[in-house]
């Protein structure tokens, strides 16, 4: 069969090759493109003869599926998948998996990272330093004692919650269904309303679905604690990131962390969170760590194997 990966997977050629040998070794073609060519027009061209797909978070429309005569399973090197036209898939019959899990870990540590940067005024104070000025007139504040809720309990959730614990953070949660392991570990499920209420830090977990877009609006913000931080390793247009802007140039909450915005970077230079208050920002990394892009790419050809077999692991359809 033909596999084609229209993308870089983030590892070495001969990492690869490893990765990849069991396919190669069974008689299948592999194709790599990693130029960063990925317009619609050439996307077409070169999927027209693949039969297995491999890309990352590409969008794939079903214009450019429908140009894939050969085609019969696509294997997804990333967590999300509504970049990819999924109703089309359906209806060519073309099956879908994910590289569910491979990042859990990276994204969980990042979330931390964001977290610790706000507290203790790491970014701002670098640059005070590198001018030779002090601490002075820099909040540092502890985690340790603080309320950290928790938006969405899957697997990266989870782990921060369980990493909150651990800092001796009071953990509460919101959900639409309750994980026991976490309740047995301490962690308390209220409302929405309620985890944003209380909350000294909100971080986000949840998927973006037509429910979740904009959850995080101008009016859920303004229940947040003046005092109180969002944390953003989510998905972006999960937050209405206008009035993000607005609620952080007002002072309604007191800073943001955030590794995704509504859009992937570059952002442009007049997008309203760049010149927010107490804003750090990164350019969606929680997924990219060395060891994350490996098993990524485990994951992603392993997915390969288990459908050839007819083992089709982490489904999407």
């Amino acid at each position: 069969m033909k596999i084609v990966i229209l993308e870089s997977l983030g590892i070495s050629d001969e990492e690869l090759n490893i990765i990849s040998k069991p396919l190669t070794d069974n008689g299948h073609e592999l194709v790599v493109y990693d130029d960063g060519k990925l317009d619609d027009e050439t996307l077409k061209v070169r999927i027209k003869d693949a039969e297995i797909l491999v890309l990352a978070n590409t969008p794939l429309s079903g214009e450019v599926i429908d140009t894939a005569e050969k085609l019969t399973y696509i294997s997804v090197a990333f967590t999300g998948y509504n970049h990819i036209d999924l109703e089309k898939c359906k209806e060519k019959g073309i099956k879908v998996s994910n590289a569910a899990g491979y990042s859990t870990n990276s994204v969980a540590e990042l979330t931390f990272g964001l977290i610790t940067a706000l507290l203790r005024s790491i970014v701002p104070l670098d640059a005070v330093t590198r001018e030779g000025g002090t601490k002075n007139g820099y909040r540092q504040t502890d985690l340790n004692g603080k309320t950290l809720g928790v938006l969405g309990t899957g697997d990266i959730g989870s782990a921060v919650a369980k990493l909150g614990l651990a800092y001796g953070c009071k953990v509460i949660a919101y959900n639409r269904s309750v994980n026991k392991e976490l309740i047995d570990k301490g962690v308390e499920y209220k409302s929405l309303d309620d985890v944003l209420e209380a909350s000294d830090i909100v971080t986000l977990h949840i998927p973006l679905t037509d429910e979740t877009k904009s959850l995080i609006n101008k009016d859920k913000l303004a229940l947040m604690k003046t005092s109180s931080f969002l944390i953003n390793t989510a998905v972006g247009p999960i937050v209405d990131n206008d009035a993000l802007a607005e609620a952080l140039h007002n002072g309604t909450i007191a800073g943001a962390g955030l590794d995704r915005v509504d859009m992937e970077p570059p952002v442009p230079a007049d997008y309203p969170i760049l010149d927010a208050p107490n804003t750090v920002l990164v350019p969606h990394i929680g997924f990219a760590t060395d060891e994350a892009m490996v098993r990524r790419a485990k994951i992603t050809l392993n997915n390969i194997i288990k459908w050839e077999k007819g083992e089709q692991e982490n489904i999407v359809i």
